[in-house]
């Protein structure tokens, strides 16, 4: 009782020392600050963002009806130095003390640090938005010019400045429009000089964006100039461009019809002082030149090395560096083909994506030796990149996880291009950490007790390697390149001391823009467990239950087990010897020889099945194909939509060479390859991701992900490393990484994995201050069991009645984005828990008690 008081007081405290803020307090008093927009057309009420955008003046921004901002901004002294002046002069001797105290200079910079942190509460803050006449004006010459781009071009409007009936000094103001009847578009007449314009230009009129009968937009008529202009300047057309474009539009008296007459005159060009005109041409790339080696230094020197390839001639001002073949499959200009505006952009794309140049410098000129004057000489000027780069990170991890209490990690990768001259980039790094955890295997007085070390190779290579010619399919445009890394790992007093060694081939090519393919034709990963015993120190809740079972038959059968797997603590408890007890214990129940209930039989046939799969060595041979669709323009974009599905099977070829080859299979009916039985299954999973940028920047964001793994053939169960866990920063906040699930059964075991999940987030975010951001969310999901060999039923995925343990979380959060990153925190609660009895799942784990806190880098979709 006492605790809920005092939550009560610091948030009614809180909501008090917010509103006893005074939002008018800097504003006039024959002046009025902005609470509301609002529009009016044909007395309906507009509330389109894209109308509303056409005001100058917005309100300012609120936060559950509080303007946070505003509060900041009051907080700030408008006159610091004067302020500072008076208070240091207002008693006769306090500077003089203070300067004998301090120092004549310390006082000079106390002064600045009053004056600093009052800026700062400005620029934090938000000034409040006063209502201008001038503003309101414009507002209103902008709604009018809106309105009238679409057709409406007899608009009338009036706006009215309403104060508030029950507070002083705010008002908020009404635009009202009056539209009137629009303007339809009627006859489409054209007046085109040169002849290859008008011969294009019907080669495409079906497409156009101006068609008659159409309401008049202006919108139709730039987006009809934008596909003009693209048309003609990828048909040869170099010399054009979008200001030869214009529209005349005859409306007197014409009923309200536009008539509409597209107007494209002959080529302007200048010679000296005078101006003359000739028909467009169609434009030939006769020569495509390109330096591989060019600098600002070098610019006045003599180019000293020359090759031609497929008609494209290669200089340098040293020995050419670069196989002719890797420079030209990056250039999508072709000698002696119809100049084209879009071949100059995927140029630019291809060669920056070889990650070998800078951004390169591509320029047209005319060819003097070309006596019809249509032809070009493409220039393409390249700057290499450092031949080797060395990158270095260092990470601290203060936050507790499932593994470590602290940690400490760092990186490296050196980064060697053009490695075999052929623009390919070799990637070496290696990383590692030490951390503490009270869980180590070998927990001595050390405070590092446990490390992570690995080191990777990757090779990437700006081409397909395939014995047969793959140009014809993956065209050179869509920027393919060839993956081939290699990977160790090694864990030392972390969990089950796991090595993992790994090696993918792969393929990857870009046909738009937004689309990238992944093809992975050989994903092979080797998982060695060494320190198989600490498994019950590791997984401690399936280590208790056994305990408690062993207790249980204790009581019934007193001296049925035997005595050397276990001993009594001072409290009288059985507590089973790690490993050897547990484990003869777990067999002489499979055996049936300790006559226990079938309930106990069931339960620990269950954790000794997970102790099995946990603790075997996976090989896995795989392949997978990957398919994304990016919407994404860049970092600053807050409107996308991002959809990937991948499939991958894996098992299918060491399976075939078993059976080919005749093997014998193990005792438990599986082939073994390298004395391992190797991992056979399908997997197939989707993850969608939306993004809407809301008014004032604020972004709703959504997420949808499904995902499972069935095992067959050689396998009855899914490998740690390819299944999937639910929880956690960056999942559902209401629990802990691999907390949840799976599916109703409660989170017995230690890291819940399963091979079915499905995560449902969203997720509102909000500007609060400057760079502090807030944002609501709601997460649901869980992971199951399905088509494996788990039988426990409150694990298993049956039907779509097990969608009722969808766990539900809801929360906020606080973020501070520092431009490069964004530092998260996450506040979830256990809104719907399948984990309790049917009846009790919603709201039962709902307060501050059982909250889980995230803290994350940069948003978790």
């Amino acid at each position: 009782m006492i605790k809920t008081l005092t939550k009560i007081s610091l948030i009614s405290g809180f909501i008090v020392l917010f509103y006893s803020c005074n939002a008018v307090k800097r504003v006039g008093d024959d002046e009025y600050l902005l609470t509301e927009n609002k529009v009016l057309v044909d007395s309906v009420q507009v509330k389109d963002e894209k109308v509303l955008s056409q005001i100058v003046q917005r309100p300012n921004s609120r936060l559950l009806g509080v303007p946070f901002g505003i509060f900041v901004y009051n907080i700030a002294d408008p006159k610091p130095d004067s302020t500072f002046q008076k208070w240091l002069h207002k008693k006769p001797k306090r500077e003089e003390r203070l300067i004998n105290f301090l120092s004549k200079k310390q006082v000079v910079e106390l002064r600045n640090s009053y004056i600093g942190i009052n800026k700062w509460f400005e620029r934090t803050g938000s000034q409040p938005v006063v209502v201008d006449e001038a503003k309101t004006n414009k507002s209103l010459t902008r709604l009018k010019n809106y309105y009238s781009s679409f057709g409406w071009f007899n608009t009338e409007g009036e706006y009215k400045v309403i104060p508030s009936e029950n507070k002083k000094k705010r008002a908020r103001v009404e635009y009202s429009l009056k539209l009137h009847k629009p303007y339809i578009i009627d006859s489409i007449n054209r007046q085109i000089s040169s002849p290859v314009v008008d011969s294009l230009f019907t080669l495409s009129e079906a497409n156009s964006f101006i068609e008659s009968g159409k309401q008049f937009a202006n919108n139709d008529f730039n987006n009809e100039r934008d596909r003009l202009t693209i048309q003609f300047r990828n048909s040869g057309l170099y010399y054009f461009d979008q200001d030869y474009i214009t529209f005349e539009a005859d409306t007197v008296n014409t009923g309200h019809k536009a008539n509409i007459t597209y107007i494209i005159p002959d080529r302007r060009y200048r010679i000296e002082d005078s101006t003359y005109t000739e028909p467009f041409k169609v434009h030939t790339v006769n020569e495509v030149r390109v330096v591989t080696d060019y600098s600002f230094a070098n610019q006045n020197k003599t180019l000293q090395d020359s090759v031609e390839h497929k008609g494209y001639k290669l200089y340098s001002y040293e020995p050419l560096k670069f196989r002719p073949k890797a420079i030209t499959d990056a250039i999508s200009i072709t000698p002696n083909t119809i100049f084209k505006d879009i071949d100059r952009t995927l140029t630019y794309n291809q060669i920056a994506d070889l990650s070998i140049f800078k951004y390169p410098n591509i320029s047209y000129m005319e060819d003097p030796a070309d006596t019809t004057g249509a032809g070009l000489i493409a220039t393409i000027l390249l700057t290499p990149r450092k031949k080797y780069t060395l990158q270095l990170d260092f990470d601290v991890i203060p936050i507790p996880s499932p593994i470590q209490d602290f940690g400490i990690g760092f990186s490296t990768t050196f980064l060697t291009r053009n490695v075999f001259r052929g623009a390919e980039t070799l990637g070496l790094s290696a990383r590692g950490s030490v951390g503490s955890s009270k869980d180590a295997a070998d927990n001595d007085s050390k405070f590092f007790n446990i490390s992570d070390i690995g080191a990777d190779a990757k090779l990437t290579i700006p081409r397909i390697l395939f014995p047969i010619n793959t140009e014809g399919v993956i065209k050179k445009y869509m920027s393919p390149t060839t993956g081939i890394s290699l990977g160790i790992n090694a864990q030392n007093n972390i969990g089950l001391d796991r090595q993992n060694f790994n090696g993918i081939f792969n393929y990857r090519w870009k046909p738009s823009n937004i689309k990238t393919y992944t093809f992975e034709l050989a994903n092979v990963q080797y998982v060695r467990n060494l320190n198989t015993d600490n498994y019950f120190n590791i997984y401690k809740n399936s280590y208790e239950i056994l305990n408690e079972i062993a207790a249980d038959i204790e009581t019934t059968n007193p001296g049925s087990i035997d005595p050397t797997y276990y001993t009594i603590d001072e409290g009288g408890d059985i507590n089973l010897i790690i490993p050897e007890g547990a484990d003869n214990f777990l067999t002489d129940i499979e055996n049936n020889d300790l006559g226990t209930t079938a309930e106990n039989t069931e339960t620990a046939n269950n954790i000794n099945e997970r102790k099995d799969r946990l603790t075997e060595n996976n090989l896995i041979f795989a392949t997978n194909f990957q398919w994304l669709r990016d919407t994404r323009e860049n970092i600053f974009d807050n409107s996308f939509t991002r959809f990937r599905w991948k499939i991958e099977t894996a098992g299918n070829f060491l399976s075939g060479i078993s059976r080919l080859a005749g093997l014998e299979k193990n005792a438990n009916g599986s082939y073994r390859a390298f004395g391992v039985a190797f991992s056979q299954y399908v997997k197939f999973e989707a993850d969608y991701i939306k993004h809407w940028e809301l008014k004032d920047g604020n972004i709703l964001a959504v997420r949808a992900f499904g995902g499972i793994a069935i095992p067959y053939g050689n396998s009855n169960s899914i490998p740690f490393t390819r299944s999937y866990f639910a929880g956690g920063a960056n999942d559902n906040r209401g629990w802990r990484a691999y907390d949840l699930g799976p599916g109703s059964s409660g989170s017995a075991d230690e890291f819940n994995e399963a091979n079915f999940k499905i995560a449902l987030n969203a997720e509102y975010r909000y500007t609060i201050l400057g760079d502090f951001k807030g944002a609501f969310f709601i997460d649901a999901g869980n992971i199951w069991n399905a088509l494996d060999n788990v039988e426990d039923e409150a694990s298993r995925f049956t039907g779509i009645g097990d969608l009722k343990e969808l766990a539900i979380a809801t929360g906020m959060g606080l973020r501070y984005d520092f431009g490069f990153f964004v530092l998260r925190f996450d506040g979830g609660f256990k809104t719907y828990n399948p984990a309790l009895p049917e009846g009790e799942r919603w709201f039962k784990e709902y307060n501050f008690a059982n909250i889980v806190y995230n803290i994350g880098i940069n948003y978790p979709f």
